[in-house]
């Protein structure tokens, strides 16, 4: 006994020159804390260089599961003091707990009885980087902790290399996408093309992306552009060991929102095609669903939201209808012993959030929308009502519509209007842009001698070549007739330059099928020019100029640099040098 009472007083003075640090989690579009993560502050009072070491010396030394119980009690006191409601606790979770001897269940929701906390505001972060070599042993812990109502949050992910079979494995409820892919996101193409794959994973399994280590107002807009949730980083705070430091909205991040002139109006869901479904409140009792549905026949399910109106799932009628309409099915749900709260019959729910707009809400539907009626719509990951397929349908007719009226109708690529709006972000973002103008030379001329169709094919030759050799992140676009455009942003310009030459000898190589066998021998055409001379020309090629808009560019230079380029550029049939826009 004395021996154990010794372990404790240990155990209480390692803990005692520890202590936690908070950093806010935000909502990328809000600035409203939504969590904060807990971070060890002063083991190198215990003599340790890194919190690593620190926690490596508790598992040799088989105290892993006990240290950590004291300083999980420790953080979760420390957060009981943070007056923000609805506020969550990440709290890191040494995989290594599992292979303690005195691991069991039960112990954190002792501490939340005994502080009055709610099993849903705590989140436990698992990172890729621990120990994944016992698989049985992982699920076992996850499995554990979601059975008891905590949240699962995937950390540092993308750095591990068995990350996917983790998130598959966890059934997580977030990933927080680690620094290295944030840090300079803004420049880095492969690095944006990465996080956004991950987000539209993430985003069809039900998944919240939370984005690590944010320090640059540039990193913020490129996270909100491809739909990051939720931040975390110097750029709102760094971790602090005072919780009055912690706010309740970093006013800071709702205003770069609203100055962001990228944002994209157009495709915002109009609350028209919105259903508000009331919902039932998770502490609702199987008696308060039965007369639910009683109250609301035409109703098949009824969505459940927690005490602050956060999404938690649904519940279907027919999972309950055998038991509602049996002998003494409302007796017994009316009886005390028997009144279960719904979250045996809560399942999962295909949900977006408003901001996100129509293009994605149809994309999630069209991923996931076979299991459901239709999909809810949050805002802020309160609930705000439900799309039912009709509306979805109509929704989908309407962007066809608009998506249509903006695209070239023989190549389908975008129009005027999204070169507009491309150009117009070109002036508002820290990337480098590169726009490349393309020309046919003596197009008119092969038209007139060959006639439209052919002329058509050329085109189509020429619009196909550029999907095809051109990365997914550039932005292609046809300005009409045999006039391309392309956007390029974060590459380099000696980059830009070899892929457009590139581009421009394998047209000039393919378009010649398009002639008959004497005038690719000849290598030109006779034909009238446009003022009915008969003279040569030669076989189709397409001329290019590039123009380069950095951050000090003037956009008022814009239309007298195009001008002399569509010019100059006839002159040659290489990519002319740079521009640069001052």
């Amino acid at each position: 006994m004395s021996t154990s009472k010794n372990q404790s007083e240990n155990f209480s003075i390692i803990v005692d020159k520890l202590d936690y640090a908070f950093q806010p989690i935000v909502n990328t579009r809000t600035g409203k804390t939504f969590a904060v993560e807990a971070l060890i502050r002063g083991y190198q009072n215990l003599g340790y260089q890194s919190i690593l070491d620190l926690f490596d010396s508790f598992f040799d030394k088989k105290i892993l599961y006990k240290i950590d119980l004291i300083l999980r009690k420790k953080a979760i006191e420390k957060f009981s003091h943070i007056k923000i409601e609805d506020l969550k606790l990440f709290y890191n979770l040494d995989n290594r707990l599992l292979y303690m001897p005195d691991f069991e269940k039960g112990n954190t929701n002792k501490i939340l009885n005994e502080l009055n906390i709610k099993e849903r505001s705590i989140c436990f972060e698992i990172t890729e980087n621990g120990s994944m070599q016992n698989k049985i042993m992982i699920n076992k812990i996850l499995t554990n902790y979601k059975s008891e109502g905590f949240n699962i949050a995937i950390d540092d992910f993308g750095t591990g290399i068995s990350g996917l079979e983790l998130l598959y494995l966890s059934e997580a409820d977030y990933i927080k996408l680690d620094r290295f892919f944030i840090k300079d996101i803004n420049k880095d193409s492969r690095k944006k093309l990465f996080c956004s794959s991950i987000v539209e994973m993430a985003h069809v399994m039900g998944i919240v992306v939370i984005a690590e280590g944010i320090e640059t107002i540039a990193e913020y807009y490129t996270c909100k552009e491809i739909n990051i949730d939720y931040i975390q980083g110097f750029l709102i705070l760094k971790p602090s060991l005072n919780i009055l430091d912690i706010k309740d909205t970093y006013e800071d991040i709702p205003n770069l929102f609203k100055n962001d002139r990228r944002n994209n109006k157009s495709n915002l869901i109009d609350k028209d095609y919105i259903e508000f479904i009331e919902p039932l409140s998770i502490n609702s009792s199987l008696h308060d669903l039965f007369l639910y549905f009683k109250e609301f026949p035409n109703n098949t399910f009824v969505p459940i939201i927690d005490e602050y109106e956060t999404l938690i799932g649904v519940v279907y009628e027919v999972d309950i209808k055998k038991l509602s309409y049996s002998q003494y099915g409302l007796s017994l749900a009316q009886n005390v012993s028997f009144r279960s709260r719904l979250g045996s019959y809560i399942k999962s729910s295909l949900s977006i959030e408003v901001s996100w707009g129509i293009d994605k809400t149809l994309e999630m539907f069209n991923l996931r929308g076979n299991e459901s009626k239709g999909i809810f719509v949050t805002k802020n990951s309160k609930y705000v009502g439900f799309i039912n397929v009709n509306n979805l349908l109509s929704l989908s007719f309407k962007r066809n519509i608009e998506i249509a009226q903006n695209q070239n109708p023989l190549t389908k690529l975008p129009g005027n209007n999204q070169i507009d709006k491309f150009i117009k972000e070109s002036f508002n973002t820290e990337d480098i842009t590169h726009i490349a103008y393309f020309d046919f030379n003596d197009f008119k001329p092969f038209n007139d001698y060959y006639g439209f169709r052919q002329g058509d094919r050329a085109i189509l030759i020429f619009s196909e070549l550029l999907q095809k050799n051109l990365s997914k992140n550039s932005f292609i676009a046809h300005i009409g007739g045999d006039d391309f455009f392309v956007g390029f942003r974060g590459k380099k310009f000696e980059k830009v330059y070899k892929k457009i030459d590139q581009i421009q000898e394998e047209f000039r190589q393919s378009v010649s099928s398009l002639y008959n066998e004497e005038d690719k021998e000849n290598g030109f055409i006779r034909t009238k020019d446009r003022f009915g001379v008969v003279r040569k020309f030669k076989l189709l090629s397409v001329c290019s100029a590039i123009i380069e808009i950095t951050k000090y560019s003037n956009s008022s230079n814009l239309d007298k640099v195009l001008g002399k380029i569509k010019k100059d550029s006839k002159l040659t049939t290489t990519p002319l040098a740079s521009c640069i826009l001052m």
